[in-house]
């Protein structure tokens, strides 16, 4: 093997570390990036059943006023 050869090897071997470390930093960031999605919609998910548990007894509260109001004009049309 000449010595031409011996660099374009040796190039060829820097260039393929290079790109390794590139694609692993490439993984890491994909692996954290989907970590981070599953905690956005636990926290989006987690906040409209919140929101959902403290609304709640307001949301009965009008249902029930509007079915005594739905009864009363009822009962004045009959």
């Amino acid at each position: 093997m000449n010595e031409e050869d011996q660099e374009l090897l040796r190039k060829t071997f820097e260039l393929s570390q290079r790109n390794n470390k590139i694609l692993e930093s490439i993984k890491q960031s994909m692996f954290w990036g989907r970590v981070f999605r599953y905690i956005y919609w636990a926290i989006i998910i987690g906040a409209g059943v919140g929101a959902y548990y403290f609304i709640q007894p307001y949301i009965d509260q009008i249902l029930e006023t509007y079915s005594g109001f739905k009864g009363s004009i009822n009962s004045i049309f009959q």
